[in-house]
């Protein structure tokens, strides 16, 4: 078996979630122009990294884009789905 190209070892529950389900496929012919599908990709990849890493999606985006313009540009990590912790008024409210 050419294993080469793949992405992921077969049948390894640690790199493979099973949860992810694939996005695309015949989809992207609807997005009305190369530009849409491209920022559609952006999106869908951005909710399926918050999905992998446990944490909802729409909270996620909801805090990135409040806290984003305030943010340290030197400290972006922070934000990202694997570090990212609510900020204490989202967990207020």
């Amino acid at each position: 078996m050419i294993t080469r190209n793949r992405c992921f070892p077969p049948f390894e529950k640690e790199v493979h979630n099973e949860s992810a389900f694939p996005l695309g496929r015949k989809a992207w012919l609807f997005c009305g122009s190369d530009r849409g599908g491209q920022r559609a990709a952006i999106l869908y990849t951005l909710i399926q990294t918050a999905r992998l890493n446990n944490v909802d999606p729409q909270a996620w985006l909801a805090d990135v884009l409040a806290r984003i313009a305030d943010h340290p540009a030197t400290r972006l990590d922070e934000l990202l789905p694997w570090n990212w912790l609510p900020s204490t008024s989202a967990i207020a409210a």
